[in-house]
């Protein structure tokens, strides 16, 4: 999982610059405890003779919950034109949205997708990428690390893909860092560029629900 966390939550601002050459991928780097019975002191009853038993008290159900970060499976989805009226993203429903400028956020709990929308005369490449956009990450972001430059194709389009680790800023409220997966896909059409950074716990399973983002972006005509 691509920037800045606004509270528990990661905000994201990448560099656009002007992105040129081409080349290849670049890596671096229980159960419940059964009952137990209790005696009683109290005087116990002589017996009548007749057959007795006795009955357990079932076992509460057990709630299950997602791990910390995890998107729930029903987790609905709407769209979210961008601001500049040039591209079109799904995002979850009901997570809070903040705006500045050409850029939004929206976060829930552990969880945030950033998109930024910048001027880039041409698309960028893995070596340009490597080149300035992972250097600019490495001076901003908390124990930025990356994991990967590779190129990716979506159904609106191809591009960059910066994957990277980073620490969350502290919780306000009990100061914990989250260490968190960071994915920061790069579009680029017609002169603009679009970083769609999707952020959560590096120990949350979010494939699918990331898959599901990127997988819906596209260019307004």
């Amino acid at each position: 999982m691509t920037l800045y966390r606004l509270g528990t939550t990661f905000s994201f601002a990448v560099l656009a610059v002007t992105l040129t050459a081409c080349g290849s991928s670049v890596v671096v780097a229980s159960p419940t405890s059964p009952a137990t019975a209790t005696s009683s002191t109290s005087p116990v009853a002589p017996s009548t003779g007749g057959p007795s038993s006795v009955t357990a008290s079932p076992s509460p159900a057990v709630t299950e919950s997602n791990p910390p970060g995890d998107i729930p499976d029903n987790q609905a989805y709407v769209t979210y034109s961008g601001l500049g009226g040039h591209y079109a993203v799904k995002v979850p429903e009901g997570w809070a949205r903040t705006s500045s400028g050409s850029s939004a956020s929206f976060s829930d709990k552990l969880n945030a997708i950033t998109t930024v929308e910048t001027a880039a005369p041409s698309a960028p490449t893995v070596a340009s990428a490597t080149e300035t956009q992972v250097p600019a990450l490495a001076s901003s972001v908390p124990k930025f690390q990356l994991v990967k430059v590779e190129t990716f194709t979506r159904a609106g389009g191809a591009g960059v893909l910066i994957t990277y680790l980073a620490d969350s800023p502290p919780n306000v409220v009990t100061g914990k860092v989250v260490r968190d997966a960071v994915e920061s896909f790069l579009f680029w059409k017609n002169g603009q560029l679009v970083t769609l950074s999707l952020s959560g716990p590096q120990s949350a399973d979010n494939v699918d629900p990331w898959a599901k983002v990127s997988g819906s972006f596209r260019w307004i005509p």
